[in-house]
């Protein structure tokens, strides 16, 4: 009787497979965690099925943070498109999108903004971090839209490094360790929206 756990390359969507699996091992494990071996069992195949398509580990994990910049982007896009109003009110609903992203796959945005992330990056991946750079940059372009290039520069680098560095601070529980998700939702919202508050005024 054949063993169903070593299904060999004969998988199916040996690739998807992979990928599913891969991505929860981050999220249960960490990098520290991770194998390609590991990935292969809970995908059900043998460990020497995955060389059809990632040939190393990084291969794997150059697809999870090419998957998960693209995920990002999407999430902040839609909290944006969701408020009609003025661009600073756009400007906190990328935030929030970034945010939602973070708290919901945390190992992954994790490694996302890690060296390890540079160093494995596919030479083939395309948008990145550099998609949410252009993504908040245009919004803040329009905040600003009389300002110099500089100062349109460092207001985007300003509102980046706010969303960021709260939510990584949230993440290694630094921030809100206590809070309720409630409330901790609410000190988000907060930063964000004096984040937005400073941007404008810089306009003026």
């Amino acid at each position: 009787m054949s063993n169903p756990k070593a299904r060999g390359y004969h998988h199916g969507d040996l690739r998807e497979a992979l990928v599913v699996s891969g991505r929860k091992l981050l999220e249960e494990k960490g990098i520290r965690g991770f194998t390609l071996r590991e990935c292969a069992r809970r995908a059900e195949v043998s460990h020497a099925a995955p060389a059809h398509h990632f040939a190393s580990m990084d291969d794997l994990l150059a697809e999870l943070v090419r998957r998960g910049f693209t995920e990002l982007t999407a999430s902040m896009k839609a909290e944006a498109e969701r408020i009609e109003g003025e661009p600073a009110a756009r400007l906190v609903g990328l935030g929030v999108g970034y945010m939602a992203f973070a708290a919901a796959n945390p190992a992954l945005f994790q490694l996302m903004f890690s060296r390890e992330a540079n160093r494995i990056e596919s030479k083939h991946a395309d948008g990145g971090a550099g998609d949410v750079r252009r993504l908040q940059a245009a919004v803040v372009d329009e905040v600003l839209a009389h300002a110099s290039a500089e100062e349109r520069q460092r207001a985007a680098d300003f509102a980046w490094a706010s969303m960021h560095g709260f939510i990584t601070l949230v993440l290694e529980g630094e921030i809100g360790g206590r809070d309720s998700s409630r409330s901790l939702k609410t000190r988000g919202l907060a930063a964000l929206a004096a984040m937005a508050e400073t941007v404008v005024r810089s306009a003026r």
